[in-house]
């Protein structure tokens, strides 16, 4: 498999495994590939908890964090987080947090304990995501920074180039990865439009060499359709330098998904994704369910931009994954995920799903191999 990223983080694979669980990191880590904990959604405060807890127990092996910085959201500015999210709340309309309260009330799912009916300006502005991006910079296990959103602003590739780790970005478009690589970024995550959470409509097999070509040496990583050896293969053969796998990692043992969650997981098939601006206000692949196509209806409010409509939909997203198998939660349920969630039907520890990746990897390289010419 290809080394130069292997070689700087001290990784024996280049398995990237996004992932919201700290157990997973863990695992993935110890296994030879390297974990990435996507921090958004936590405050400061929850992150050194969970990095905490990572430290405690990944032993020598290095890890990274995802945050999400939009190169554009409402409401933007020289503002502090208090000041932004008072600025945003104004922006919100009463009809949509009315809708999405409606959505879950019907849906059975109980309402959060303390009351309220919202988590708040998550990590989806530079005022927010800074403090978790420090806090991850504290942690000499942390090898890299990746950035969900966009080509992240020039003082935060300094802050963590200076400090000897990577930083890198995830892409959909080809002028979006030579954005980042003129901006100095040390790699490029390609996410083809089959690939879950926020994502483009191009598909992979086009996507990829497309940009292997245009960013020329800075490296490539895969992601959007990787479940299994063979595609990882294909994404090597196609000039990646390594694959980021998500949906891969969602009914792994190790995983904190609520069982009911799980199992909705586990009966999908490729067709029962969607993208939708329903729960971010930017287009995102997700399970569809009665929230998605609610919220499609011309008769209901439009989907509002980021990070406005997570500010709306941030309660049905914590309380979805709390109480999971209540009532019809999973007709509402916030279950981000590519096309790949189709080939996804058993569950297996993180050990396990390393071992089949590398060995369905050499029987792909072996067979194509055999096809050649003597």
């Amino acid at each position: 498999m290809p080394a130069p990223l292997t070689e700087r983080l001290g990784i024996d694979y280049p398995i990237f495994a996004f992932t919201h669980c700290r157990d997973v990191v863990v695992a993935v880590s110890k296994a030879g590939g390297i974990g990435v904990l996507g921090a958004v959604g936590f405050s400061p405060e929850q992150l050194k908890e969970e990095l905490d807890w990572i430290d405690q127990h990944i032993g020598d092996k290095p890890y990274g964090v995802d945050i999400v910085i939009p190169q554009k959201y409402e409401g933007m500015g020289d503002l502090s987080a208090e000041e932004l999210e008072q600025k945003l709340w104004d922006m919100v309309p009463q009809g949509h947090i009315d809708f999405a309260q409606k959505l879950l009330a019907d849906a059975g799912v109980p309402t959060w304990p303390d009351g309220t009916n919202t988590m708040g300006l998550m990590g989806w502005t530079d005022a927010t995501a800074t403090p978790l991006l420090e806090e991850a910079l504290t942690r000499p296990r942390c090898r890299l920074i990746a950035n969900a959103l966009g080509t992240p602003p020039a003082d935060k590739i300094a802050q963590v180039q200076s400090s000897g780790r990577l930083i890198g970005a995830l892409c959909g478009k080809v002028k979006q990865a030579v954005a980042h690589k003129e901006a100095g970024l040390d790699f490029v995550v390609a996410q083809g439009g089959e690939g879950g959470g926020h994502t483009g409509d191009v598909g992979s097999i086009v996507l990829w060499p497309q940009i292997v070509d245009a960013i020329g040496g800075t490296p490539m990583l895969a992601a959007g359709g990787i479940g299994n050896g063979r595609q990882i293969a294909a994404a090597l053969a196609m000039g990646a330098a390594g694959v980021w796998t998500g949906s891969l990692w969602l009914t792994v043992e190790e995983a904190h998904t609520q069982p009911a969650q799980k199992n909705s997981l586990l009966a999908a098939t490729s067709e029962d994704t969607i993208r939708s601006r329903s729960w971010t206000g930017k287009t995102c692949r997700m399970l569809k369910n009665d929230w998605t196509e609610a919220w499609e209806r011309a008769d209901t409010p439009e989907p509002l931009g980021m990070p406005l409509q997570g500010m709306v939909t941030s309660d049905g997203m914590r309380r979805t994954a709390t109480y999971a198998g209540v009532g019809n939660c999973q007709k509402v349920a916030f279950n981000p995920c590519g096309q790949v969630i189709g080939q996804i039907n058993s569950v297996e520890s993180c050990r396990q799903v390393m071992q089949r990746l590398l060995e369905e990897y050499v029987g792909a390289v072996d067979a194509a191999g055999a096809m050649l010419p003597e």
